[in-house]
């Protein structure tokens, strides 16, 4: 199979997503990452309470984890969730950090975008907002944010080292990380990496656990938490149904901040880079 390049590979994940924020049912993937799925987010540890608090359509299915459950949110934080999708986890963080607090979901499909602030509209809710923009490039000012969330989306990412620098430059100096998302326990098959869909899928494009360690440290990050869950297995086995995917990657939690007394580029001696 020949490797698709990097335009296909973005095209296509920008199409996938839009078929699923209109509710194409032949987007063209299994259950697991194509339709939204109540069960599939309770799975996840989403609490029934929780998912019947945010508005309905919020909740897509889409996700590979609970960032909420260990990004220890505080009222009057300020987050920013990447690839906010239809806005479950930003619509849930917005509760935690109260009506002092903020959160910023930002997605590079306009349906997405336009389907979050629908959802927005149906609770009036006032300290959530969607902005159109690439997680590698993202529309939000220096150290203006508390908390960067994430929910199966960086592995999308065709420059996840610029993912990681610029999520750096929006954090305050004691700012975190929390995400949920798809590593590679072991080498994919070619096939496999190669596969367009599979990489809209959350699969193809999963780094391996110490690269994505090591993109992580270069921007900047310390304490440095990686953490599988080898239950994701189980779902991830719907994802590129016939695969066998679910041999090669799994779902980890990650957890990093940026350090106090840094210039954006993690040292002291670069401030002027933000």
């Amino acid at each position: 199979m020949t490797k698709p390049t990097a335009d296909e590979t973005r095209t296509n994940v920008r199409q996938h997503y839009a078929r699923v924020a209109v509710g194409d049912a032949a987007c063209g993937c299994g259950p697991g990452c194509c339709s939204a799925s109540p069960r599939a987010s309770r799975e996840l540890g989403y609490g029934a309470h929780e998912l019947a608090s945010v508005p309905e359509g919020a909740d897509m299915g889409l996700g590979c984890g609970t960032p909420l459950a260990f990004a220890g949110l505080r009222q009057g934080e300020t987050v920013l969730d990447l690839g906010s999708g239809g806005g479950l986890d930003s619509f849930l963080a917005a509760k935690q950090v109260g009506p002092g607090g903020k959160v910023i979901g930002v997605d590079m499909t306009p349906e997405m975008v336009a389907k979050a602030r629908g959802n927005a509209q149906k609770v009036a809710a006032a300290n959530v907002e969607f902005r159109l923009g690439e997680i590698e490039r993202l529309p939000v000012a220096d150290r203006t944010v508390d908390v960067v969330i994430s929910n199966c989306v960086i592995n999308l990412s065709l420059d996840r080292t610029q993912v990681l620098r610029d999520a750096f430059r929006v954090l305050r100096p004691g700012g975190r990380l929390a995400i949920s998302d798809i590593v590679a326990s072991g080498p994919l098959p070619d096939e496999l990496r190669a596969d367009v869909h599979a990489h809209a899928a959350c699969v193809a494009g999963a780094p391996p656990i110490e690269e994505l360690r090591a993109i992580i440290v270069a921007a900047g990050f310390v304490d440095v938490e990686i953490a599988l869950d080898a239950r994701s297995r189980t779902f991830i086995r719907e994802w590129v149904p016939g695969s066998g995917a679910e041999n090669y990657v799994a779902s980890a939690s990650i957890t990093a901040v940026r350090p106090v007394g840094t210039g954006c580029c993690g040292t002291t001696a670069t401030p002027s880079c933000c």
